[in-house]
């Protein structure tokens, strides 16, 4: 990571983009949110590991120059696109996440136009609600739901309300 990223563009995710996403690891406490090893997924066929519901529901996102360097996942809700959220772990902290996040929010409004957009973020990661209000998420509950880990911890659901430094 040379360069700085200028821009963010959004792909479909293809299996090596799960694999290499399968290989990033998270310092703790963020390593919650790293995923099992590709061919654990592939052999339990579930989320990206699923060819299905990695074309239906998760995107790539690359920098100007096509690598990857993070992922998104566009829940199947009725009337609501609940957005799941990866940086690449290097790249976390460093003033992308305004940004990367808006070209997220950009794809579910051209996909669902018509859907609210929320998301689901553990209430000490206040990194992540930083940059989430940033593009104007805003918090609108607050309960207990169980982690990849199977432990019930408290979470913030965010609902889109638009760019607040865009109204007037």
């Amino acid at each position: 990571m040379d360069k700085p990223i200028t821009q963010f563009q959004i792909a479909p995710m293809e299996e090596a983009h799960g694999a290499e996403i399968c290989t990033w690891h998270y310092d703790s406490p963020y390593d919650i949110y790293s995923w099992l090893p590709w061919e654990q997924m592939k052999a339990l066929d579930v989320e990206f590991g699923n060819p299905v519901i990695r074309t239906e529901q998760y995107i790539s996102v690359l920098d100007q120059d096509g690598s990857l360097v993070g992922f998104a996942q566009y829940f199947p809700l009725q009337g609501v696109t609940r957005l799941g959220i990866g940086l690449k772990p290097e790249l976390c902290g460093n003033g992308l996440g305004k940004s990367f996040v808006e070209a997220i929010v950009a794809e579910a409004r051209r996909r669902k136009p018509e859907n609210e957009i929320d998301l689901e973020v553990l209430t000490w990661n206040t990194r992540a609600i930083r940059a989430y209000q940033k593009v104007g998420f805003t918090i609108t509950d607050l309960y207990e739901k169980m982690t990849p880990g199977g432990v019930s911890k408290p979470f913030y659901c965010m609902v889109y309300k638009g760019d607040s430094s865009s109204a007037q």
